[in-house]
């Protein structure tokens, strides 16, 4: 299934373009690229990281900015949980390492919620991190987009 798609996806949702939406989020957030991201929310977006709260594109990419300096060599992988007419739940995973080279494993899960212009007006996500060794690496490949033949979550056992 490809992600690339001409016209944005829009509530309501069916599981293809829920699972559409959330291939497009992961390819996004793999750019690492804050304002490109931050493009797929409303300018009013709000968000709750974790433990901080986040309001506005502004902010987002601040936001973005800051963990993409911190969390090195980023690859995220993303799948559907569930879905609702304006509203989808992720789970995802994500590798990096620090400054000092530690690399971590975080987990997590996110609820999403949508306008009628597609834009992303809720984001709601609950995030642990793992430290793990680099030999215990899951996600392996080049800069950007995780290619079709990569596994996802459910085939990695995670």
């Amino acid at each position: 299934m490809s992600s690339v798609v001409t016209n944005p996806i829009t509530p309501p949702f069916t599981r293809e373009t829920a699972t559409l939406k959330v291939r497009a989020a992961e390819d996004a957030w793999n750019t690492r690229d804050p304002e490109r991201v931050s493009l797929a929310y409303s300018i009013d977006s709000r968000w709750r990281n974790r433990s901080e709260f986040i309001n506005g594109r502004v902010e987002i990419i601040a936001f973005l900015t800051r963990k993409w300096a911190r969390e090195l060599d980023y690859r995220l992988v993303k799948e559907l949980w569930a879905f609702s007419d304006s509203r989808i739940a992720v789970r995802f995973a994500y590798e990096s390492h620090d400054a000092a080279g530690q690399w971590f494993r975080s987990y997590g899960n996110e609820n999403w919620e949508f306008g009628e212009d597609g834009l992303m007006h809720r984001r709601y996500a609950s995030i642990n991190d793992l430290p793990i060794d680099e030999s215990e690496r899951l996600f392996h490949w080049t800069d950007g987009r995780r290619p079709e033949g990569h596994p996802g979550l459910s085939e990695l056992g995670l």
